[in-house]
């Protein structure tokens, strides 16, 4: 696990010296996705959050316009703070930066979600390996055949992350990460991804014999 702290990390990405996904640091503390959206869309979008807890559980909404998260990470800049930021119009990706001071409007509102990287900690502290950590990668995410509830205009396959176990670890690590609720708890899914999955959304990591493939929710939807 990686020493900085959680200060730190949005520090150096404040500075541009951080683009990198964040699995094994800020240890103990709790890790966000970011959603950013007009306050045209807004409402429908914390519907869809309510409607979906468990792939999109909120830890936080700014007021409109506001780029400090003030209930979670006082003193922090969504427009700065993050290693990356992917930007859409109309449903397609156009473009990835590292900061969008120039994209930010008046009306904006930001969506913070809950993020399993928060519970990878606690797992490891019980002894259960944490496979992209070892190898030093995101976490592998795939798009099911499943489908979250729809919410004004927002809808979405469900998409999970992946992480490789053996059969008595993925048991001890449903016991762990049902205490993390806002980090999307316990996994929905648990043996072949084949069952639900439907096609790769990030490079997973190297697969081994006899290891169940736990799958929790994203914020990926």
């Amino acid at each position: 696990m990686n020493s900085f702290t959680h200060k730190e990390i949005r520090q150096l990405c404040r500075q541009g010296k951080f683009q990198s996904p964040t699995p094994g640091f800020a240890s103990g503390y709790v890790q966000a996705n970011l959603v950013v959206l007009p306050k045209s869309v807004a409402f429908d979008f914390l519907l869809f959050c309510h409607r979906n807890p468990k792939p999109c559980p909120l830890l936080d909404v700014t007021e409109v316009g506001d780029a400090e998260p003030r209930m979670v990470a006082p003193g922090s800049d969504l427009r700065t703070d993050l290693p990356c930021y992917r930007v859409f119009r109309h449903g397609e990706l156009i473009d990835e930066v590292t900061d969008i001071k120039q994209l930010w409007r008046d009306d904006f509102v930001a969506f913070l979600i809950g993020c399993s990287f928060s519970f990878e900690t606690a797992l490891l502290s019980a002894g259960v390996p944490v496979r992209h950590i070892e190898e030093k990668k995101n976490v592998p995410m795939y798009k099911t055949n499943l489908s979250c509830m729809s919410a004004g205009v927002f809808s979405s396959p469900l998409v999970v992350s992946m992480r490789p176990l053996l059969p008595a670890d993925a048991i001890r690590a449903v016991d762990i990460t049902s205490r993390f609720p806002k980090s999307h708890g316990a996994p929905v899914h648990l043996g072949d991804e084949n069952a639900i999955a439907r096609r790769t959304f990030i490079t997973s990591c190297r697969n081994y014999h006899r290891l169940f493939h736990a799958l929790w929710k994203s914020t990926r939807s």
